[in-house]
């Protein structure tokens, strides 16, 4: 079968594996005594893993670009051949993790490719000869632990960008170009979102005033509109003991994901993982009936997960997690109607975010793995038909994900895109016929007797720090109005103005709206220009005429002049701003009334 005849995806796949045994052959050649673990395509390229004498350095980076190259223009061929095990064994005998991938493989032999003297143990499948691997760049190093494993080895990974034409690689490179200069945790720092301290640990990030008013204002929107479909809010405190944990099932499949107990007199307890089981206990605390339901029972709780060093960083992966959750509890012939005002709420939440970019995935279980789900064929089949059948109902195309439910049922995830393209799970819908039996859960039916609930697990908005993260990248830090630390930056053009300015800046804040004034001992354009540095939406300058006639002279971060106005007249525009922003229905409503 040739290249050409196979489909893109398959193309791109060997071409990419073929540059990565390239990179680990040029490697070789600058390290002799390097050790090689693996080196797999990617969605963009391709990497490989190695234990070296030395950190890698960026200028490390051309010279084996260069090596590649020379390998690349030979024109050798990809031999596949077969060898014994134990003979492997020996050919490998000075690179560890080929010995023990040798020694997991089940076969009395094992597979390897070679092109020129370089030899690798592999699968495949690789292109035919190395003339055929298309345009790469190489990008960047960074560590990965042996297997994922952090009590392994720390590695170093070359990661490489490969596409089959030129035009498509540059097309990448400048939008990871981009991605860069929208990198949270860049902007996060440049903008005084956050901050991060080794007095308190990894994946534990403090937000500075102005993250802070970011969140409360996510918060407060999110609280509102939960409050306007019909939630009660609660709060649930950060510590649960683990017996309850034991009965929700997430001391058994969700472990290793928690911080370990602490014992406090007579009880072990945990910090929380999940707000579930606490709301579990709210409804549990009064009888209900058939006319009771649905209980929507919502909370901005705080969970602590453990996750590993070597993913943590920034907003977007942390160990303290503020989930906008809630879990609705139902009826059966109630779960499409609450599924669909779920999706209306998100589509709503949506939409005021500006976001536009996302996709539904219907997250399946695995029948076969025993420790990952709970065992229950019937609960299975009807979860995973009820939201098969919701979504086709709403017109909400969608993905099938083997393997990607939560522990107790399947899930609706929505699936967001960055800049690159890639995909993030930031909301989601799960439904749980298990959990109302593990705690013995019941309503008063029609009939008079006692009936099973079920449980809708959703979060519209879902972690906000990872929301937060998204946001600052999807705006590269310049929030909409309505979301914006500092609405407005009040500028005196000399001291002069300074009480002005301050009396601009109290009206404002009277209103409702965030302003500050720059008094610093600096010149008017300089001001305007660290304004629009921190993203800050509107600038206004004031000096004898504003001060006179009771006006400011406006300015965008973008660069635009608006000139004078009454101040009246300004705050009435951010007013109009910021509601149209906050409901975008109410523009459509406008138009068709």
């Amino acid at each position: 079968m040739t290249l050409e005849s196979l489909s893109r995806d398959e193309r791109l796949y060997r071409m990419r594996h073929s540059a990565a045994h390239v990179m680990a052959e040029a490697v070789f050649e600058m390290f002799p005594e390097a050790k090689f673990a693996i080196g797999p395509p990617i969605d963009t390229g391709f990497y490989y893993d190695f234990e070296l004498p030395r950190p890698l350095t960026p200028e490390d980076l051309p010279q084996i670009e260069a090596r590649m190259r020379r390998r690349l223009e030979s024109d050798v061929a990809f031999e596949r051949s077969e060898m014994p095990k134990d003979e492997a064994l020996r050919q490998f005998h000075d690179q560890p993790f080929k010995i023990e991938l040798i020694e997991g493989i089940a076969a009395a032999s094992v597979s390897l490719y070679r092109q020129g003297e370089f030899l690798d143990l592999c699968e495949g499948p690789h292109v035919e000869r190395t003339g055929q691997v298309p345009p790469f760049k190489l990008l960047n190093v960074a560590g990965a632990y042996w297997r994922g494993d952090e009590k392994r080895p720390m590695l170093q990974r070359i990661y490489g960008a490969m596409f089959e034409t030129q035009e498509e690689l540059d097309d990448y490179l400048q939008r990871l170009d981009e991605a860069t200069k929208r990198d949270h945790r860049k902007l996060g720092r440049e903008l005084g979102l956050y901050m991060t301290s080794d007095l308190v640990g990894s994946g534990l990030p403090l937000l500075l005033p102005k993250g802070a008013t970011v969140r409360r204002l996510l918060e407060e929107y999110m609280l509102e509109q939960e409050r306007i479909a019909g939630y009660q809010h609660v709060y649930t405190p950060d510590l649960g003991k683990v017996e309850l944990y034991k009965i929700s099932g997430h001391w058994e499949h969700y472990r290793d994901s928690m911080y370990p107990p602490m014992q406090l007199e007579h009880e072990e307890l945990v910090l929380t993982p999940m707000n579930c089981p606490h709301h579990i206990l709210i409804y549990q605390n009064e009888l209900h009936s058939y006319r009771d339901l649905p209980v929507r029972i919502a909370e901005f709780g705080t969970m602590y997960r453990y996750e590993k060093s070597g993913v943590v960083g920034g907003l977007s992966r942390v160990r303290a997690i503020n989930l906008n959750d809630a879990h609705i509890f139902c009826t059966p012939d109630q779960i499409k109607s609450e599924f669909g005002g779920v999706m209306r709420l998100i589509e709503r939440a949506y939409a005021t975010l500006g976001i536009t970019e996302y996709a539904f995935r219907l997250s399946l279980g695995d029948a076969t793995n025993t420790e990952k789900y709970v065992q229950s064929a019937a609960i299975w089949e009807l979860g995973e038909r009820v939201l098969r059948e919701a979504l086709l109902e709403l017109g909400a195309p969608f993905v099938e994900a083997p393997n990607e439910a939560a522990f107790y049922g399947p899930k609706v995830d929505l699936q967001i895109r960055d800049v690159l393209g890639r995909e993030e799970t930031m909301s989601t819908i799960q439904v749980d016929f298990h959990l109302p039996e593990q705690f013995g859960l019941t309503y008063i039916g029609e009939d008079g007797g006692q009936h099973r609930p079920v449980i809708l697990h959703r979060g519209v908005i879902g972690a906000t720090e990872r929301m937060m993260a998204y946001l600052i990248e999807l705006y590269a830090g310049a929030f909409p109005a309505w979301l914006a630390p500092v609405q407005a930056m009040v500028i005196p053009i000399a001291d002069r103005h300074a009480a002005y300015a301050h009396r601009v800046r109290d009206e404002l804040r009277n209103q409702g709206f965030r302003a500050d004034v720059d008094r610093r001992n600096e010149r008017m354009n300089a001001k305007i220009r660290d304004a629009q540095l921190q993203k800050v939406p509107y600038m206004l300058v004031v000096g004898d005429r504003e001060a006179e006639a009771e006006a400011v002279a406006v300015r965008t971060r973008a660069g635009e002049d608006l000139k004078a106005m009454p101040l009246f007249q300004f705050i009435d525009r951010l007013r109009d701003e910021v509601a149209t922003a906050m409901d975008p229905e109410a523009t459509v409503r406008e138009a068709v009334g």
